[in-house]
């Protein structure tokens, strides 16, 4: 279909160019303050890796645009370039042009803008992308500019990025100026469900939509998630796709074509999982939270444990008085989920029945205090008590060893008063 049938303007997933809007979400924000961390330390070297369609040149573009105010920056491809083509790109990056083509004058040169701008106003920031594919020659001169210091301090500030792990780099002996400035290394995680359904309806609004789920239900959101693996510039190409394949509005799941996505993100499907075998991908358990019939979040359950309770140290927070610190422990083990009541003060329900400990099935609804939790699992087997089950005692301590390294994370001098007087709502356990 054509984008004036979608009832848009622009095309809201480009894929070559500059994005048409900059959508935020936690793991972008997060690199974000790790940039900023890293550039605020005197020897600010960090390393920047993540997938090359995680959004990783996206993120540094607007770090870059961010941190102009404050100082110089220049963002390169390092890919290829000899000594001197190294030293030209960085110096263009700066802004300045010149015209000499010897080594020397151009490293005398960018030595001298480097401790110019350190001495005046603030260390300038190199970001080198393709980190990886730089020549031996540019390598060096590269371990030049780091190691220039003005009145003790170091001069420049680097980012070396690239599409796989680089801490080689570093760790070469040849590298070991760059080894003693490393303060991070970070990888770029990708989108959770709701963070990609987010992503898709803020780009479509700006694209001309004002009702994003007539082109885009949530059930094909979903499907772009499971398909893309969460990963920016994977959903710009799958949503693009099954725009152009779309014969109507709404996008079904017909019109996601999986093939052209890298096979690295992809999911195994499930034996036995029917969504899982019409498309390809296997379906995690998703729990909907609720709070007098409205729904206020939808999770996906893609770990071994989910901790569910009163407390942000929670995997799943629920601000409520009728709910304990730490009220309720889901533990994933092949094709089952197992729910453990944490001796809560006032329980948890399965189905209207208060339990103890409960294999879930599909369709169940949990209580707890004032919230309700419906689980959604297709690929989920028989529900009984735990002693008529065969769950993996191994998977059950594992996941109770990490809950109670939460609670030894758990300062005790951030619980509310409140809760430590008889007759309270809530535990304090």
């Amino acid at each position: 279909m054509e984008l004036g049938e979608f009832g848009l303007k622009e095309q809201p997933f480009r894929t070559q160019g500059r994005p048409g809007i900059f959508v935020a979400y936690e793991g972008q924000e997060k690199a974000f303050a790790f940039l900023s961390d890293s550039c605020s330390h005197n020897s600010g070297l960090a390393l920047f890796q993540g997938p090359s369609p995680s959004g990783k040149t996206t993120i540094l573009k607007q770090f870059a645009v961010r941190r102009r105010d404050k100082c110089a920056v220049a963002v390169i491809k390092g890919s290829g370039l000899d000594s001197t083509e190294f030293l030209n790109t960085v110096l263009r990056g700066f802004g300045y042009e010149y015209p000499f083509e010897s080594v020397n004058e151009l490293l005398g040169l960018l030595k001298v803008f480097i401790r110019q701008q350190t001495a005046t106003a603030s260390p300038p920031l190199l970001i080198v992308e393709d980190a990886h594919d730089m020549s031996p020659e540019a390598l060096g001169v590269l371990c030049e500019l780091v190691a220039i210091r003005v009145r003790e301090k170091f001069a420049l500030k680097l980012v070396l990025s690239s599409d796989r792990p680089i801490g080689y780099i570093v760790r070469a002996p040849a590298m070991e100026c760059m080894a003693k400035r490393l303060t991070g290394d970070f990888h770029l995680e990708p989108l959770t469900m709701g963070e990609t359904n987010d992503y898709i309806y803020a780009k479509l609004q700006h694209a001309g939509c004002q009702d994003p789920d007539k082109i885009m239900p949530e059930t094909a959101c979903d499907q772009i998630y499971r398909a893309s693996g969460g990963w920016p510039g994977v959903i710009d190409k799958v949503a693009l796709q099954a725009m152009a394949k779309a014969s109507h509005c709404p996008v079904v799941a017909g019109d996601i074509d999986y093939s052209i996505i890298p096979e690295r993100t992809a999911v195994k499907p499930v034996p036995g999982d029917d969504a899982a075998k019409s498309t390809g991908q296997r379906k995690h358990p998703l729990l909907y939270l609720t709070h007098n019939g409205k729904t206020l979040q939808k999770i996906q359950f893609e770990g071994s444990r989910l901790l569910i309770g009163r407390s942000a140290h929670n995997d799943v927070t629920i601000d409520s008085r009728f709910v304990s610190r730490h009220h309720t422990l889901l533990i994933r083990n092949g094709p089952s989920t197992l729910l453990m009541d944490l001796n809560s003060a006032n329980g948890t329900y399965v189905n209207s029945w208060r339990v103890s400990n409960q294999v879930l099935l599909n369709n169940d609804l949990i209580t707890i205090g004032e919230h309700g939790l419906k689980f959604i699992d297709a690929a989920s087997q028989g529900c009984a008590v735990l002693e008529n089950t065969s769950f993996d005692d191994t998977a059950v301590m594992q996941s109770m060893a990490d809950m109670r390294r939460v609670l030894a994370r758990e300062h005790t001098d951030i619980i509310p008063l409140a809760d430590q007087t008889p007759g309270s709502n809530a535990d304090t356990a």
